[in-house]
């Protein structure tokens, strides 16, 4: 659909003489546009379709709560327009930087201590209960272990739903039931996204520059956040792992068994995305993945 990305300009920053409008990537929630004056300023519209409008309340909250922690490494919202006349849109500051996806840069393990040092700022600002943010915790839990069986019997009835595999649903759940998460945990801002592509950096100096998407964002556990970003981009990359920790500093006793089922948890919950957004060919590497981590049962490492 074609926005009319001066007119939110207009309505947002009238004092601005825009010199360009160019799209930027987005996703299936949200369309994005870098927007720059002829001075070489720049802001981020982003226009959200109007079944996830509901999406920029949140944003404007959890960017409220990382600003006084990380300052300049997260956007600022300069204006939030709710559905009217056009779709509901929001305008942000411009992060410097490229994300990591993008770029390959000559050592990854400094990269990924400054990375590990930003999570642990970001799970320093704690939340009243277990559950999904939007401006409030929704449907509070007061404890992990309640909020994580929750989440696993909703995506666990989803994957059967969807079709995925009885008999691997059968060893998640019976590995659910063996491994209890711990319930004296505290929860915190989780980013739950906190991987390569949102991760932006300098390639000139390979300095972590920000921090971008919070759409996901969630009160938990901060492993789990630690586990994402082990799943989703780290991988078997020792050096990438390594400079995560490091950097991130100090962990609890018996975190590796904790990571591994909440890595268990991301696998389950991006197979049952993908299905149901009818992305296929990922599919059956995910449910190896859920294999593997179900077949590591007793492990304590974070492979």
């Amino acid at each position: 659909m074609d926005h009319d990305v001066a007119a939110m300009m207009r309505k947002a920053l009238p004092e601005w003489t825009i010199a360009e409008i160019l799209p930027r990537s987005g996703g299936q929630l949200a369309t994005v546009f870098e927007v720059r004056r002829a001075d070489g300023a720049a802001v981020i519209v982003k226009v959200y379709a109007p079944e996830w409008a509901w999406k920029q309340a949140k944003e404007v909250y959890v960017y409220g709560l990382l600003e006084p922690s990380l300052k300049d490494l997260v956007p600022a919202v300069i204006h939030a327009e709710p559905a009217g006349e056009t779709h509901a849109f929001t305008v942000l500051s411009m992060v410097d930087g490229v994300p990591l996806s993008e770029i390959t840069p000559p050592d990854y393990r400094p990269i990924y201590e400054q990375a590990g040092a930003l999570l642990a700022k970001i799970h320093r600002i704690r939340q009243p209960a277990y559950g999904y943010l939007t401006d409030q915790v929704l449907e509070p839990l007061p404890s992990n272990d309640l909020y994580m069986r929750r989440q696993f019997a909703k995506k666990l009835d989803e994957f059967q739903e969807l079709g995925g595999d009885p008999a691997l649903h059968a060893r998640i759940t019976r590995y659910v039931a063996e491994h209890p998460f711990p319930a004296d945990t505290h929860p915190v801002l989780c980013h739950n996204d906190f991987h390569e592509g949102n991760l932006l950096v300098d390639p000139e100096t390979w300095r972590l520059t920000g921090i971008i998407d919070v759409e996901n964002a969630i009160a938990a556990d901060p492993l789990i956040d630690l586990a994402k970003v082990q799943y989703y981009s780290i991988k078997d990359d020792g050096a990438k792992l390594e400079g995560l920790l490091t950097g991130y500093g100090e962990l609890p006793a018996g975190w590796e068994q904790r990571a591994t089922g909440y890595r268990l948890y991301h696998a389950l919950e991006l197979w049952d995305w993908f299905k149901l957004i009818g992305v296929i060919d990922p599919l059956e590497s995910i449910a190896g993945d859920l294999a593997d981590i179900v077949g590591t049962a007793g492990a304590d490492a974070v492979r």
